[in-house]
């Protein structure tokens, strides 16, 4: 067989003539005029070599190489069709399929856990990869289906992707329970006097927005210790004296271990969201997982 000359409507057709038997009730079933039918089965026969069906007294009858044909092409159509319906209709307790998505660890912690707690119920069978973010290859892994989702602030991302605002996050100010220094309504000035954490993502920097934002009141803190992971912040300060401003989703799920008040001056937040590539857009299965994304952020 020439595969160059392969059309799947043949096979579609050959179907209906193994049904019908008769030209005629075959284009009808298949909303085709009759020469059109008989068009193409002979290039069914062209294809095969054979002449499939011959005439008989009402209609005609297939040949021994038809019948033969008959299993093979009903089972192939099948799992075309089951293949183009899966891509429609999309079962989530039933389906198999992979997700790659990267995120800090905040946004692990705050958001990609509880929504795959959540997932477990729903589609057993979809694996969740979690990566870590890197900016500035993200479009580049984007393209090359090494990434799927990123959480992340919107604006941050590279213009050619899609994103959809999640939620707006703010800071709130931790430290554990009996802390001797932190209480709620506490002043800027107290503020100030304790012993801070913050999160640089080098880990080397002790200066913030947050600090420049004090000396424009006056004040300065005391950052005695700067980390790269919020993760790391949530547990050292638990078990020592250090304060920190955390994202108050974060902080919300650690209430338990940890004393949270409002800082004493205002504190920028920032946009939390979903970004992905156009090549994912419309793949139904991923369109899936961005509506549950959505739904978990809404918790």
């Amino acid at each position: 067989m020439d595969s160059r000359r392969f059309d799947l409507n043949l096979l579609v057709t050959l179907e209906a003539l193994l049904a019908e038997q008769n030209v005629t009730r075959a284009a009808a079933r298949l909303n085709l005029s009759q020469p059109a039918v008989s068009a193409q089965l002979n290039r069914l026969r062209d294809l095969f070599d054979d002449q499939l069906f011959v005439p008989a007294q009402r209609g005609m009858i297939p040949t021994p190489k038809a019948v033969e044909l008959r299993e093979p092409i009903r089972n192939a159509l099948e799992l075309a069709r089951a293949t183009v319906t899966s891509y429609r209709n999309f079962d989530p307790a039933s389906a198999d399929l992979s997700i790659v998505i990267a995120c800090t660890d905040y946004l692990q912690a705050a958001l990609a856990g509880p929504f795959i707690a959540g997932l477990r119920q729903k589609a057993p069978g979809i694996r969740v990869a979690l990566r870590n973010l890197d900016l500035a290859r993200l479009e580049e892994q984007m393209i090359h289906g090494e990434i799927d989702l990123a959480l992340m602030t919107p604006g941050d991302a590279p213009a050619n992707l899609r994103s959809r605002h999640l939620f707006d996050e703010r800071y709130v100010l931790i430290g554990r329970h009996g802390h001797p220094g932190l209480k709620a309504g506490l002043g800027t000035s107290d503020y100030a006097e304790l012993d801070h954490v913050i999160v640089s993502l080098r880990g080397s920097d002790f200066m913030t927005p947050v600090d420049m934002a004090l000396k424009a009141l006056g004040y300065q803190r005391k950052v005695m210790l700067s980390a790269s992971s919020f993760l790391f912040v949530i547990s050292i300060v638990s078990t020592t004296d250090f304060v920190a401003l955390v994202p108050r989703r974060l902080a919300a799920a650690q209430m338990d271990r940890l004393m949270i008040v409002e800082p004493p001056f205002p504190v920028e937040g920032f946009a939390v969201g979903m970004v992905w590539h156009e090549r994912t857009q419309d793949h139904i299965g991923q369109r899936w997982i961005r509506a549950q994304i959505v739904k978990s952020s809404e918790n």
